[in-house]
């Protein structure tokens, strides 16, 4: 546990957001392993079924995870105001509304995931191994859950080296079993699935005795669970909007495949393979606004405002720094990226020309991502929903149908990085507004 409140918020940042890239990153791997060993070993049908099963994923899952980065805020705003006992409340209540959403979740997910395939119209050759890929990885969704759940509290509490450790043991655990279960055993698709469930299960299950241990505010024991439902209120109202933006991302997502799928197998492969190179050149802006979303949690909760300019301003200058540099290693290497996916060659010319597009506008991305952050770490949520659907929904989608009726598939790509920017500006507007300041669950004097 660190405190954010006090010290350089430069350090600060970059200090605790290392950490959370680190893990990410790791965790990312788990996707781009069963990526690469299954587009090299069962071919571009496969690889375009497992790319086409992490937007249902995350359309399964973003309103759940949205709830619980809810609980994360006020974990954070609680234990930046030294309240340790709503801080154990707020954990225990998060861990309940875990437990129960991730039983439904996977339900719902076994049972319809075939039908939402066959509603975006994925190609017909496809539809067979994304959903044995998506019931398969379904069934270890708990531990998902509850390794995520655990990763997010600690965060809240300033750790953020903790779930690192065990991320990087369950990425090697995974590709090793995704070697074993595809070359190995030949279990085809399902073999890759089945590695990430073993794997998620193992990162959860040690995670848990390690901190049972070690960290007493945060052992995991169902006897000793206290439901608040206040505080439950207060992650639902802060929550809530995250959640349904989450969702509304991954509807996205669905919907921009459904256009994408209009092109056949050869594009839904290049298209997996490239927003998973997109995932990862994503993930330090991401991190940048999840670090600087606890900082600004914390000194919000600790009446210390100023220092949530300082910390934004310092991020800012970070990842875009960042931004900048991965645009142009994944312009100059967009080729070399794409073999390693795959070895055939309209898969990778077609991938290329994504990244070619996209890769240059990171920046907007990032920018938007740690504008964002301050608003989450305030607990004002509402704002970035209606921003982030905006710009999905009004920008993106429909630029993207209509750009690709006119110019083909690099209409769709040009829509990506056209929705960033009108994310990004809109996001700088409201912050300058000020309004997020005062939307915190521990009130003070802003």
């Amino acid at each position: 546990m660190h405190d954010l409140t006090v010290g350089n918020p430069a350090r600060l940042i970059f200090k605790f957001a290392t950490p959370m890239l680190l893990g990410n990153v790791f965790q990312q791997l788990y996707n781009v392993a069963d990526s690469i060993i299954v587009g090299k070993f069962l071919g571009k049908e496969a690889l375009a079924a497992v790319g086409a099963s992490f937007p249902l994923i995350f359309m399964l899952v973003g309103f759940i995870i949205g709830i619980a980065s809810g609980s994360t805020i006020i974990i954070a705003q609680y234990f930046g105001a030294k309240d340790m006992v709503k801080v154990r409340k707020s954990i225990d209540t998060m861990y309940i509304f875990l437990f129960f959403a991730s039983l439904v979740v996977g339900v719902l997910g076994i049972v319809f995931s075939e039908s939402i395939f066959r509603l975006i119209r994925l190609p017909e050759e496809v539809i067979p191994q994304a959903a044995l890929y998506m019931q398969v990885y379904l069934t270890g969704i708990l531990f998902f859950f509850g390794f995520n759940g655990v990763s997010a509290i600690l965060r809240g509490l300033g750790d953020s080296k903790t779930p690192l450790y065990f991320l990087i043991i369950s990425t090697v655990t995974n590709i090793v079993f995704d070697l074993l279960f595809v070359i190995v055993f030949k279990w085809g698709i399902a073999g890759a699935a089945f590695a990430t469930v073993l794997s998620q299960a193992g990162a959860f299950i040690t995670l848990v005795l390690y901190l049972n241990r070690r960290h007493p505010l945060i052992n995991l024991s169902w006897r000793k669970y206290i439901w608040d439902r206040e505080i439950f209120r207060s992650s639902i109202r802060i929550g809530v909007p995250t959640g349904f933006q989450q969702t509304f991302v991954s509807l996205g997502m669905l919907a921009l495949l459904r256009i994408v799928n209009d092109y056949g197998t050869d594009t839904v492969a290049a298209y997996s393979v490239a927003v998973r190179i997109d995932g990862l050149a994503a993930l330090p802006a991401m991190n940048f606004g999840q670090a600087l979303s606890t900082y600004a949690g914390q000194n919000i909760g600790a009446n210390r405002i100023s220092r949530v300019k300082q910390g934004f301003i310092a991020t800012m200058n970070m990842s875009g720094i960042v931004a900048i540099v991965t645009s142009g290693l994944v312009m100059l290497f967009r080729v070399e990226l794409m073999t390693l996916f795959t070895n055939d060659l309209n898969v990778i010319a077609i991938g290329a020309r994504y990244l070619l597009i996209v890769s240059g506008f990171y920046l907007f991305f990032s920018s938007m991502f740690v504008i964002g952050g301050v608003m989450r770490g305030a607990g004002d949520t509402i704002v970035p929903m209606f921003i982030t659907l905006f710009s999905l929904w009004i920008i993106r989608i429909p630029l993207a149908a209509i750009l690709s009726k006119r110019i083909g598939v690099d209409g769709i790509w040009w829509a990506i990085p056209l929705a960033w920017f009108m994310g990004m500006a809109l996001s700088y507007i409201y912050y300058k507004n000020g309004k997020w300041k005062t939307k915190g669950v521990v009130k003070g004097n802003f």
